[in-house]
């Protein structure tokens, strides 16, 4: 995950820069968004095409306002049924920047700090002396020590338990088997791990007695008006009323357990909803509305130790056009990436359902639609 996200943040600086003298795009009529749909479901028709995607979706907002948004292909491999714009993606890691700013909803509040270590977080559980120390910020930033990939006895528990087991005490198991381990690495080093996310999500669960769905329920969904976001794989099995992940072999998978990570693994990654619904979240950090969190905290969140680094959920880049967030999700069944430019207020969302990383080649030019001065924009 850590090569995909350098990939897409060095080819996405590279074609920002790119774009800075570029003449403007064909200019719609004023509220023409048929004209800008139809272009850029070109693009994506053509992507999809090539890379033999059963469907492909991408969404831009600037300043807050929708850009453009269309959607292409199928929600199933062999069914007819074609997607559109009000459907639901799988977001994979994506959800790990909504876990990040739960966190840094709950230090504003002062139920937590970016240094609470977790041997204070985790008092009742027995740690290994080298996690005591770690504190919730190094967490975040991938920094704690934990295995890139958990042991394969504590994966399949958290299989086994998640057809029996209440997320919260599944994730709670996980996490106290992980920090009574020796940890891979030194702390302040960084390796991407969903461990981390697990953790961060076990401790606000500490905190509040509250279970993290609950908690990203009312304190994002709700005050962001996303209405469609749910965990696992969208739809139902009886109808093909949203999109279907597919597996590397192009086969689709049926919403279920099979169709996404265990649910313990929740504040790494399962969420899924429109990207309508997902923009609205993406807003928060290109344009700071609604201020769901201190401007000191949203600073934090988005600013990585050095010019090129992992932050709050995010990978942030630095360069001369400015700050540059991106990240990736799948499950291996979904593919789903988001850019934003804070000093632009641009946000952009390209999803798939099939996990494939060969959409990584294609995310430059997608996203270089919008990096253009902002007197320049179509609209």
């Amino acid at each position: 995950m850590w090569r995909v996200l350098l990939v897409l943040a060095l080819v996405s600086c590279k074609e920002n820069e790119s774009k800075l003298n570029a003449p403007p795009p064909p200019k719609a009529a004023p509220g023409d968004a048929a004209v800008a749909q139809k272009d850029l479901a070109t693009q994506l028709e053509e992507i999809r095409a090539k890379l033999g995607l059963p469907a492909l979706a991408a969404a831009a907002w600037r300043d807050g306002k929708l850009v453009e948004m269309a959607s292409v292909g199928v929600r199933k491999a062999g069914d007819p049924t074609k997607v559109t714009d009000a459907d639901e993606w799988h977001l994979g890691s994506n959800t790990k920047a909504m876990t990040a700013l739960l966190v840094g909803i709950y230090v504003d509040r002062g139920a937590l700090h970016w240094d609470d270590t977790l041997g204070k977080l985790f008092a009742g559980d027995k740690l290994d002396p080298a996690y005591a120390s770690v504190t919730l910020d190094q967490v975040l930033r991938h920094q704690s020590g934990t295995p890139a990939e958990p042991p394969a006895a504590l994966w399949k528990q958290l299989w086994d338990d998640g057809e029996k087991l209440d997320d919260t005490v599944a994730r709670a198991k996980f996490v106290k088997a992980t920090l009574a381990a020796p940890p891979k690495q030194k702390a302040g080093e960084f390796a991407y791990s969903n461990a981390n996310y697990m953790i961060a999500g076990a401790a606000l669960e500490k905190v509040t007695g509250k279970r993290w769905q609950d908690l990203i329920k009312s304190e994002l969904f709700a005050k962001l008006d996303m209405k469609s976001c749910g965990f696992g794989a969208p739809g139902t099995k009886t109808l093909v009323d949203q999109p279907r992940g597919h597996d590397a072999g192009g086969t689709p998978i049926e919403p279920g357990p099979a169709a996404d990570n265990p649910p313990g693994l929740g504040p790494a990654g399962t969420v899924h909803c429109s990207l309508g619904d997902y923009g609205k979240f993406l807003n928060v950090f290109a344009t700071g509305q609604p201020a769901l969190v201190s401007p000191a905290t949203m600073q934090h969140l988005t600013t990585a130790s050095a010019q090129m680094g992992y932050a709050g959920g995010w990978m942030v880049v630095t360069n001369a056009r400015g700050k540059l967030l991106v990240h990736s999700g799948s499950n291996t069944m979904w593919y789903a990436t988001a850019m934003v430019a804070p000093d632009e207020h641009i946000a952009f969302v390209v999803a798939t359902n099939k996990g494939d990383q060969a959409l990584e080649g294609s995310l430059g030019d997608l996203f270089g639609r919008y990096a253009t001065p902002k007197k320049k924009l179509v609209r």
